[in-house]
């Protein structure tokens, strides 16, 4: 039986604020893999700064350890889909969840600044949805509308009931 819920989605899609919401609703621990890397490795913009690959290495480490994890919500970054390793283990106990929102809600809410991959180019974010889409389709078992963070975590919130 799977015993963990997985988000994935853009970055800004908002996925650690459903999972913060959702913790509550459901009362289980929550966990975000973007927070955990800062904690152990340090700020995700420096890192970044050493190469995409560098940071992926690393995030690739992150989502090895918290698969390992049992009755916990876990917010994932939003390129964790790049790399199918990634998403083998997260399966392993894990229902995936697609926070989709519009990339124009996104810019909108989202700190293009605190964002490696747009802190220059914020635009960068539609071509980032375009190739990654199929993706989130791909590894999701549900897609959840984003756009109403406690719609969103009520929607999980009944979908999980049903089926664990």
């Amino acid at each position: 039986m799977k015993t963990n819920i997985v988000l994935i989605g853009l970055m800004g899609a908002g996925k650690t604020t459903i999972g913060k919401t959702l913790s509550a609703l459901l009362d289980m621990p929550f966990t975000d893999s973007d927070e955990n890397i800062e904690k152990t490795y340090g700020n995700i913009s420096d890192l970044f700064s050493k190469g995409e690959d560098y940071f992926r290495n690393i995030e690739t480490k992150m989502i090895q350890s918290m698969a390992t994890l049992d009755g916990v919500i876990m917010s994932t970054g939003g390129g964790v889909i790049l790399r199918p390793e990634n998403m083998k283990a997260l399966k392993e106990k894990g229902v995936i969840f697609y926070i989709k929102r519009s990339v124009e809600d996104i810019l909108k809410t989202v700190e293009a600044e605190t964002r490696p991959l747009l802190k220059n180019n914020p635009d960068a974010l539609y071509r980032i949805s375009e190739e990654r889409e199929f993706l989130y389709n791909k590894y999701c078992d549900y897609v959840i509308d984003g756009s109403d963070i406690e719609k969103a975590a009520k929607t999980i919130r009944s979908i999980w009931t049903k089926i664990s």
